[in-house]
């Protein structure tokens, strides 16, 4: 009589898809009611995270509320001439996230890898939570300490573009080949920066907008969009309860004190008019497509250079997947936005 070992239990491959991992949600309203392997399944990455020689240095630019703590990222191999720059803001709701996240390291070594660019992430300070505040959401060395809100990360966001001109010489960079983009509430804030920029007649030389926040609540959906949406589980939802909270937030007030300086999507046509070339796409899964598309309009409108991008299969956030098919693509539509710069 033979016996024969047991073989060890292999766990299944998650998913290969966003929308096949979007399905194993189901209709969940939080996180609490999603199992631990499709939670699993949804943070997993896709693939193995891109390589690229870079060189990796975190540095300070002066602000008005203190440093601004930046990581710069730029490619080993000479340069013949001075690089293009992306400075690049991540996303959390104004409220999260931080350099480490994919969405700002892995996004910035794969456009600075795939241009032969210089890439400068932000860490712009970030704001106080609805209730009562957090500890990341207070600038400390003051008395009191003073709350985040607006205009407080953009103004950070401006410091940093202001530096990476200023050192455009130490960077290896072309000062007049600067793009300001950033991803979800980190695209707001490149949004609305440039669009102070260029009222101060300092405009980047374009705007790469990710899955942004343009407006403080998401205008309606055309017939395709609410169709998309609603595939979408709630947990993934962003409903107007939610984009009140986290806009309220941001401005530290009610919504209607906004302007077009937190909000860009307020702007007026005659304050759009003065943008760059600007590049907008917007995930096909997510209720903030419908504030991409329409911000586009108005910079059409407002006779803007915008091209608008719909990046088909994928949730909102997609550069934050690691080895998402999607999100090279996206990066490969950056590095060639700025190489045409």
């Amino acid at each position: 009589m033979t016996s024969t070992a047991a073989q060890p239990e292999v766990a299944p491959s998650p998913p290969r898809t966003m929308l096949e991992r979007m399905a194993r949600l189901g209709r969940a309203v939080s996180w609490e009611d999603v199992s631990d392997r499709a939670e699993a399944e949804w943070t997993a990455p896709y693939g193995t995270a891109e390589r690229w020689d870079l060189r990796i240095e975190n540095r300070d630019a002066p602000g008005p509320h203190g440093p601004v703590p930046l990581r710069i990222y730029t490619p080993l191999a000479p340069a013949d001439a001075p690089r293009p720059v992306l400075v690049f803001c991540h996303g959390g709701s104004f409220q999260h996230g931080d350099l480490d996240m994919p969405e700002g390291d892995r996004t910035a070594r794969g456009v600075a890898g795939r241009a032969d660019a210089v890439v400068v992430s932000v860490d712009y300070r970030l704001c106080d939570e609805p209730a009562g505040g957090s500890p990341a959401g207070r600038i400390r060395g003051t008395a009191p300490d003073l709350a985040v809100h607006a205009p407080i990360p953009c103004n950070d966001v401006i410091a940093a573009v202001d530096w990476t001109r200023a050192s455009a010489e130490e960077l290896g960079i072309d000062p007049e080949r600067l793009a300001l983009g950033g991803a979800s509430a980190g695209g707001n804030l490149a949004a609305a920066a440039s669009l102070r920029l260029a009222e101060a007649g300092r405009a980047p030389a374009a705007s790469v907008l990710m899955y942004l926040v343009a407006h403080p609540l998401n205008p309606e959906a055309t017939e395709e969009e609410a169709a998309a949406l609603a595939e979408l589980p709630e947990l993934l939802r962003f409903t107007p309860e939610k984009m009140r909270r986290m806009s309220e937030a941001y401005l530290g007030g009610p919504l209607e004190g906004a302007t077009a300086h937190e909000f860009p999507g307020l702007a007026a046509p005659a304050q759009l008019a003065a943008l760059p070339r600007t590049y907008i796409e917007a995930d096909e899964y997510d209720d903030l497509r419908t504030s991409a598309r329409r911000y586009a309009e108005q910079l059409a409108e407002a006779g803007v250079e915008v091209e608008y991008a719909v990046r088909r299969g994928v949730t909102h956030g997609h550069l934050n997947k690691i080895g998402l098919p999607q999100a090279a693509a996206s990066m490969d539509r950056i590095a060639r936005l700025l190489q045409e710069l």
